[in-house]
């Protein structure tokens, strides 16, 4: 075990997680020693609104993909390689009886081989004093029964919900609510962020796989924002529900997207904002909305990653909705969160986004429902931000990988 640095409080573990695989293969990474540590990264970092220090809060994580808290102040916090961590306090407790996850037994960034697999996003029931509901999306394992082609397996992106059992060392019952079909064979572009509102609903975005053209396929959710119950099924008032031929996907809220990593809710509307990987460049920001065609491939703003050419059609087309805003060079756009905190009052109703490619925190300030201003903060300072999350406390919280992997906070020192 590696030796602990000073600023590490404790740890322990719970069990391994049982089943991470690459395709049919069972295999996954060596144990990390995820700790609690309190470092100021950070001392002063100066924005257009406010002064704020980073501070390291979780050290230790490999791949880390999403964070949220319990209503008691616990956090739970996924790693890609099929892990879920319980930081309670000073101690971290890898879970056991999580789902079986499609991910390499290596877990490493896609642009230096890795797939985009694992274990992604946690979501806890907004109700969940009352009912104890844990919320996760994952790459789930397949086999060609459920493929389309003549590939030897596939993958969907899929979600379970569980209860964290009394001693918080594992979850129990955990069932599955849905699965993407048909299953496809590229291990990329899941997508796989949860938005629970409240209403007895839950959003689930789906990636195009890598296949691009599936997005404009209403028989196939692939490349979609899904709509579901909470306990599984299509929503009655989705928009596809009873539309003719009659075998269009009845949970595809809307369609056209190439992969959805970062999805908020805005505080005051109540409207879904999610944030979009377009090719090589061409980075969207939407408001999403029932039944909205979004254009992808045929629309889109960058070229293809391999020779160049302009992708598709160009930047419009009858009946697509145009983003909100968009960036001619990639982004990589990933976490999205609306700051509702009370430490800057300059930052109120203000749309945070991280960014994986130019390793960047996006502070974009919003008049209706246009971008009327962008901040740049923290590039290179922190590595890929994968997930930004407003924590309970106020803050805001950003989790990153793929170099010094961990969970910072952000606290205003005006």
């Amino acid at each position: 075990m590696a030796s602990v640095p000073s600023s590490v409080r404790s740890f322990r573990f719970g069990p391994a997680a049982p089943g991470l695989a690459l395709a049919l293969f069972a295999g996954g990474p060596a144990i990390a020693d995820v700790s609690v540590v309190d470092e100021e990264v950070l001392s002063s970092v100066d924005s257009e609104e406010t002064s704020f220090r980073v501070v390291k809060t979780v050290d230790g994580l490999d791949f880390p993909w999403s964070v949220d808290w319990l209503p008691d102040g616990r956090m739970l916090i996924t790693e890609r390689g099929g892990y879920i961590n319980l930081v309670d306090g000073d101690d971290v407790t890898r879970l056991d009886n999580v789902p079986e996850v499609h991910a390499d037994d290596e877990q490493k960034s896609p642009l230096f081989g890795g797939s985009q697999g694992g274990m992604l996003d946690v979501v806890v029931h907004p109700d969940y004093e009352n009912n104890g509901w844990i919320y996760i999306s994952y790459s789930s394992p397949g086999d060609p029964d459920a493929v389309t082609d003549d590939s030897e397996y596939g993958s969907a992106t899929a979600v379970a919900r569980a209860r964290l059992s009394e001693d918080g060392t594992a979850l129990e019952d955990l069932e599955t609510l849905y699965t993407q079909t048909p299953l496809h064979n590229p291990g990329r572009h899941y997508a796989g962020r949860m938005i629970l509102p409240g209403d007895g609903t839950l959003f689930l975005s789906i990636g195009d796989r890598g296949l691009r053209y599936p997005s404009q396929d209403l028989t196939d959710p692939t490349g979609s924002i899904i709509r579901l119950q909470e306990d599984g099924g299509a929503v009655e008032d989705n928009p596809f529900v009873g539309m003719a031929p009659g075998n269009l996907r009845p949970e595809i809220w809307s369609f056209g997207h190439r992969n959805n990593q970062g999805m908020a809710l805005h505080p005051e509307t109540g409207a879904l904002w999610a944030s979009e990987h377009g090719p090589s460049g061409g980075d969207m920001l939407r408001q999403v909305n029932a039944g909205e065609n979004h254009g992808w491939p045929q629309v889109a703003f960058a070229g293809d990653y391999s020779t160049g050419n302009m992708t598709g059609i160009g930047h419009e087309a009858p009946g697509v909705v145009p983003p909100v805003y968009w960036w001619e060079e990639s982004r990589a756009p990933s976490g999205l969160a609306f700051y509702t905190g009370d430490d800057v009052a300059a930052w109120q109703g203000n749309l945070f986004m991280g960014s994986l490619s130019r390793q960047q925190l996006h502070r974009l300030v919003l008049d209706g429902d246009e971008v009327v201003h962008e901040e740049v903060l923290l590039t290179n300072d922190l590595g890929r931000i994968r997930d930004v999350r407003q924590g309970p406390d106020g803050m805001l919280y950003l989790l990153t990988e793929d170099g010094e992997d961990g969970l910072y906070r952000i606290e205003p020192t005006d």
